[in-house]
């Protein structure tokens, strides 16, 4: 289900093959190493499905909210009552020519004097469960080339089932687009409605808040996924961020 949405420019650019998927093979430089790679990619990828050597494991939730200055408070429930937790966001700060505003990821939710109750989303996502076996049987085969193929098809399939698992918040576990109907090549361009956004990128550079949406979706217990003492995610194959709806969201630098 996941291997479909794999982003194989990125692939190739894992290998230092700089150049766009599936143009590259007509590359007069790189074109035929290109295709070599990408028939050992496949020949792997079918092995990982067929016998299971890597597991998927995901959580996503989705929560009533409000922004409040740049932090958006996360309720349990719409009585808005109790907080669950605040995510703290940061406001771009570069100098910006004429209207241009400086953003921040809480624009993109209602504010709280609103009185409007809003909604975002988190989520955690690995295909990295198992990857640490097969890394150890190549290392016991002297086969460098098969360790650093199963990092990075591990790693593609993780960003993959980013891509698969946003697919289905949007049309049918929050469904604001569930008439969506968008080829690959158009959700790799992000074309849909809505972003997700992880911390650690521009948007929201701050590592830190991985930890208060592990917290929140008990990452850990549900996924297997931990935070290193210095909050880098384990296994490496991983993915967490947030998830906005806005139809005006958008990432910036």
């Amino acid at each position: 289900e996941i291997s479909p949405y794999i982003d194989w420019t990125f692939f190739f650019h894992a290998w230092k093959m700089n150049g766009k998927y599936p143009a590259i093979f007509d590359d007069p430089v790189k074109g035929i190493e290109a295709r070599k790679l990408f028939e050992d990619a496949t020949t792997f990828l079918n092995e990982i499905i067929a016998k299971e050597m890597l597991i998927a494991n995901g959580a996503v939730g989705l929560y009533p909210c409000n922004a409040l200055g740049d932090d958006i408070e996360i309720y349990s429930d719409e009585t808005r009552s109790t907080i669950l937790t605040t995510f703290h966001f940061l406001r771009n700060q570069q100098k910006k020519e004429g209207n241009i505003p400086n953003l921040c990821l809480a624009d993109f939710v209602a504010p709280k004097e609103s009185g409007l109750i809003d909604y975002m989303g988190c989520f955690a996502v690995t295909a990295g469960a198992g990857l640490e076996k097969w890394v150890s049987y190549y290392q016991g085969k002297l086969d460098d080339y098969g360790i650093i193929m199963m990092k990075i098809l591990a790693d593609r399939l993780a960003e993959a089932f980013a891509e698969q698992m946003h697919k289905k918040i949007r049309k049918e576990l929050w469904g604001y687009a569930f008439d969506e109907q968008l080829e690959l090549k158009s959700l790799l361009k992000e074309e849909y409605t809505g972003i997700r956004p992880a911390p650690g990128y521009p948007a929201c550079p701050e590592h830190s808040e991985k930890k208060l949406i592990f917290d929140l979706l008990d990452v850990e217990k549900q996924t297997g996924i931990f935070l290193t003492e210095n909050i880098a995610m384990y296994p490496a194959a991983s993915v967490s961020g947030f998830y906005f709806a806005h139809p005006d969201s958008r990432y910036f630098a």
